[in-house]
């Protein structure tokens, strides 16, 4: 049209009418990338903490149902008693799991440890002749018809243990003292359904 200016490009210079079209695909592709890359990013990450979750469970904390009122009124059938398995030290009253000769594992407390000489008389329990003051327990203690003949000292690397709810545990009265390496662990808390307490 008259009037128009003509733009006048130098000489040899191209219009690539290309561009565009050439820069989209790129921007697309990059885009794709992104998040493909961090589709796997979030794999990784998952992956890596599931195996933080797999050895903190396998070798740090672990988990006992407890089954029967050998434990009551500390532990009741049904709770979930979470303990550590690294532990260096370990003391009378303290809730544990231990395997006992059966090969089971059950919770139980620390009655006496190794060395030690337990005696019961008049429904009491005395370790190294001195009563032992137990609030947590609901009733007496009564000799079982078992291997055990007091006075009874535990050897080098036992522990003497016994269920808080006496009248229906089955424990060291029984079987006699068991091993400290057969412990699994120290129960710091129980668990419900809604509600999780320190022991």
């Amino acid at each position: 049209m008259r009037g128009e200016k003509k733009t006048r490009y130098p000489k040899g210079y191209r219009i690539d009418n290309d561009i565009e079209p050439r820069v989209k695909p790129r921007r697309f592709l990059r885009k794709y990338d992104s998040l493909k890359y961090g589709w796997l990013s979030d794999v990784r990450k998952f992956v890596w903490l599931l195996l933080a979750l797999l050895i903190v469970f396998r070798c740090v904390i672990g988990f006992s149902f407890v089954k029967g009122g050998s434990m009551e009124p500390t532990l009741t059938e049904g709770d979930i008693a979470l303990y550590t398995r690294i532990n260096f030290d370990y003391h009378r009253g303290d809730v544990i799991s231990v395997r006992i000769p059966s090969g089971e594992y059950y919770v139980k407390r620390i009655i006496a440890m190794e060395g030690d000489t337990v005696d019961i008389k008049d429904g009491k329990v005395y370790v190294n002749e001195e009563l032992l003051t137990e609030p947590y327990i609901p009733g007496e203690t009564k000799e079982h018809n078992g291997i055990v003949r007091y006075p009874y000292t535990l050897k080098d690397g036992q522990i003497f243990v016994m269920g808080d709810n006496r009248e229906k545990s089955m424990d060291s009265r029984d079987f006699g003292g068991v091993g400290i390496r057969q412990i699994k662990g120290k129960i710091w808390f129980r668990a419900g359904k809604f509600f999780i307490q320190r022991i």
